[in-house]
């Protein structure tokens, strides 16, 4: 098994990172699979009814990020304190049990109990950005970030294009997949996966009062410049959370969109976000920064929803697609703004923080824009405006965009680096 830290140079450095962006694109491809099943499945158990879906989806998704919301803090402390490898393993082995359970549940309550352990098992994606932050150079962060963010992007071509297709034939037949490649992630990283955080730079204990959301903001408020750049993060995650809430049942009751044609969307979203985050984020960064590479991200993720909620045909969507793609600059800036404020020993719980506020935007997200979507079905006849969440969540990024413009500010690498 090997135990070998990164700390030997870059060669090691290039090699650690690679082991985590695999680990990375497995996991996105697993979850990616079921995007575009599991609303329909919820579909199945309500009996065909849209609007009752769609309220179950609220409660699907309010769950899971509360889940996150929970856990983010905690899963973040533990791998400050017994390194990012054993957490991660955890948590990747949790997922394939997840997804086995989300396979066989005989009835909405045991799927929902499924989605419930996913939540906590997803939770770990806060210790993968600790793992980049401690073997990337701090100048090199938002690049590497971009890259591991295309792992993602690479998980809405691969994973929702495989469920869109198996889903035709089965709608339990994607998650037994996904269980499938968790289990090979949790192998793979048993055997190969090498420590990140070496002891020495370890913190010496946990400190349990900081280990739930509302103690982990004595964290922040300790920092304030951090604590503004979170809440830029925050407005972010909240706006994004919209197109997992609604996109599915959005897009077949305008559209009238297959599982099918969701798979060959979900993969154009996939190709472009590629693009932007592994062979873009590194130019823009070098040219106009972390800070201008957020407004930029910011500023086009805003005006890309803005198209999506208003098209009124698919292929009218689609335009908004290439402009949506350059929300992908977003989390790169950030990251690299937030990283620079914090020492090696306080990465995890700097991203245990933010993968609770994800989290918690996850929790509001859901019914915010979920029950946003069943009032515009419903009322379809006189408003006809279905796209109205989307419209909410764009205000909600072009708000981030103002908040940026005067919070976001470059700074020194911390001396404890």
């Amino acid at each position: 098994m090997t135990t070998d830290t990164p700390e030997r140079g870059s060669t090691g450095r290039r090699a650690a990172f690679g082991f985590i962006f695999a680990a990375a694109l497995i996991n996105a491809v697993s979850f990616g699979i079921m995007i575009p099943i599991l609303p329909n499945l919820i579909k199945q158990f309500t009996h065909g009814d849209t609007a009752a879906a769609a309220e179950w989806n609220v409660v699907f998704g309010t769950v899971w990020g509360l889940m996150q919301f929970l856990c983010g803090p905690v899963l973040g402390m533990l791998s400050d304190r017994y390194g990012r490898r054993p957490v991660l393993l955890i948590s990747i082995f949790g997922l394939f049990v997840d997804f086995l359970v989300m396979a066989f549940a005989p009835s909405l309550m045991w799927l929902f109990v499924g989605r419930v352990l996913n939540g906590v098992t997803a939770a770990s994606f806060s210790t993968a950005n600790a793992y980049v932050a401690d073997v990337t150079p701090p100048e090199r962060r938002a690049r590497n970030f971009g890259v591991l963010g295309s792992a993602f992007g690479f998980g809405f071509i691969i994973g929702p294009t495989i469920g869109g297709v198996l889903g035709e034939y089965s709608l339990r037949l994607p998650f037994m997949v996904a269980a499938g490649l968790c289990l090979i992630n949790a192998l793979y990283g048993l055997f190969v996966l090498p420590e990140s955080l070496t002891p020495e730079r370890r913190t010496t204990s946990i400190p349990w009062a900081r280990a739930n959301p509302l103690g982990s903001l004595a964290f922040l408020r300790e920092r304030a410049q951090l604590s503004a750049l979170v809440a830029i993060g925050f407005l972010f995650q909240l706006g994004f959370t919209v197109l997992p809430s609604v996109f599915v049942l959005y897009s077949g009751f305008r559209y009238g969109w297959t599982p099918s044609i969701l798979g060959w969307t979900f993969m154009a979203t996939g190709v472009s976000q590629i693009v932007v985050q592994m062979f873009l984020v590194g130019p823009v960064v070098r040219r106009i920064g972390e800070r201008g590479a957020l407004l930029l991200g910011l500023g086009m993720g805003g005006l890309g929803l803005i198209i999506y909620g208003l098209a009124p045909t698919g292929p009218l969507y689609l335009v908004g697609l290439p402009v949506w793609a350059m929300s992908g600059f977003t989390n790169p800036g950030l990251m690299g703004l937030m990283t620079r404020r914090v020492g090696p020993q306080n990465q995890g719980q700097l991203q245990g923080v933010s993968q609770s506020l994800q989290g918690f935007a996850s929790v509001l997200g859901p019914p915010l824009f979920g029950l946003t979507f069943a009032w515009a079905v419903r009322h379809d006849s006189v408003l006809h405006l279905p796209g109205l969440p989307i419209l909410i969540a764009s205000a909600l990024l072009l708000s981030a965009f103002g908040l940026a413009v005067r919070v976001a500010t470059p700074a020194p690498v911390p001396a404890t680096a």
